[in-house]
């Protein structure tokens, strides 16, 4: 079993209005130090696979096909072996 943990960001070329919208809120909050925000996705997927090889082609392919637009959006995830307890 292993835990893929995926992130999705918007290209550094694409405009993020939520972002605009963070960063108005921490300015407004008094958080005057902070000069940008970039949002994205998070999310952890369990797999069944048996290898980590296996694991990490399979988390690569829900990235390409489904979870990101390669258009507009990157990604990068981090693969971790889940022990098994009894």
């Amino acid at each position: 079993m292993f835990l893929a943990r995926v992130y999705v960001t918007l290209k550094p070329t694409v405009n993020d209005p939520p972002g605009l919208t963070i960063r108005g809120g921490l300015r407004s909050l008094g958080f005057h130090s902070v000069q940008s925000v970039r949002s994205g996705k998070y999310m952890e997927i369990r797999i069944e696979a048996p290898s980590h090889a296996d694991a990490d082609a399979q988390t690569a392919e829900m990235c390409r096909k489904l979870l990101a637009n390669p258009v507009i959006e990157d990604f990068r995830y981090e693969l971790e072996e889940l022990s098994v307890t009894a």
